[in-house]
């Protein structure tokens, strides 16, 4: 179990680095679930912080996560997952609803569906929404940056 003592000190070092790059923001430590912190932030202006298609909040997360492993690694074994104004959850919602409509509209026209390239964290994402479903599958076709999903008839 994670102490509480780490969590605070980590609420603190999220803070003061936020606060060095000259963001006034809000942060919420969540429940540690499978060696999974969450970090929650909160400000008024969050593109910036967010970057297009949420690079910019991945680059963060990294910077995050390689400074506090190597502060409190010895101690736990652990990873950040920083979101900021609840931009992953409403990404991940998106997702599950990107994936379902499509497997709908396939299942309906009787026609494969190719949706956008997407990152292998989206890509793992739809995968596994739709992995129970019995009616269809998915397959990943592409390279690189063009890498893809289309959804067909099981």
């Amino acid at each position: 179990m994670f102490k509480k003592s780490i969590e605070q000190k980590i609420k603190k070092i999220v803070e003061e680095f936020f606060k060095k790059s000259s963001f006034e923001v809000s942060v919420e430590i969540g429940k540690i679930e499978d060696a999974t912190l969450p970090v929650l932030i909160e400000l008024e202006e969050p593109q910036v912080l967010i970057g297009e298609s949420g690079k910019t909040l991945s680059c963060i997360q990294h910077i995050l996560n390689k400074g506090l492993r190597k502060r409190f690694g010895d101690e736990k074994d652990f990873y950040v997952d920083l979101d900021i104004n609840g931009y992953k959850k409403r990404k991940l919602d998106y997702l599950r609803e990107l994936a379902n409509t499509s497997a709908d509209d396939v299942v309906f026209s009787k026609k494969e569906k190719e949706l956008r390239p997407m990152s292998a964290y989206e890509r793992r994402i739809v995968h596994i929404e739709l992995k129970e479903r019995t009616d269809v599958q998915t397959e990943s076709v592409g390279q690189g940056l063009d890498r893809r999903i289309i959804v067909k008839l099981a």
